[in-house]
């Protein structure tokens, strides 16, 4: 398999925290300044794929990625965060290895945009 969060399970240099499930790394492709992602070390596509320890370990995980955003990401501090995962080709995700994004928001953001283009409005 050639799965890059795979990849970086084994390359621990890389993670800012992880679990014995779970790890978290600074997001490649940023849209704020400290946004990380929790990524479960097993290959699983989607959240609907976790298992009870998975989904058990996420927020001790969230509240360390959090405190080391806060640390690093001081001046000026987050004053929110949006959480999140795209599950399914057709949710937007892009690479089929479940990721949970961590954004810090600073100020003035607009929260989540809507992106689908004809999805049902009811």
């Amino acid at each position: 398999m050639d799965c890059i969060f795979c990849k970086l399970a084994n390359m621990k240099e890389s993670h800012i925290a992880d679990t014995e499930s779970l790890f978290a790394v600074w997001d490649k492709y940023p849209v704020s300044k400290g946004h990380a992602m929790i990524i479960p070390k097993r290959h699983i596509a989607s959240m609907f794929e976790m298992n009870e320890r998975e989904a058990s370990e996420i927020p001790e995980l969230l509240n360390r990625v959090k405190e080391a955003i806060e640390k690093k990401y001081d001046r000026p501090k987050p004053k929110g965060y949006n959480i999140g995962s795209n599950n399914g080709e057709h949710a937007g995700q892009v690479i089929m290895h479940l990721h949970i994004h961590v954004i810090p928001r600073y100020k003035g953001g607009h929260g989540i945009q809507i992106l689908g283009e004809g999805e049902p409005k009811e």
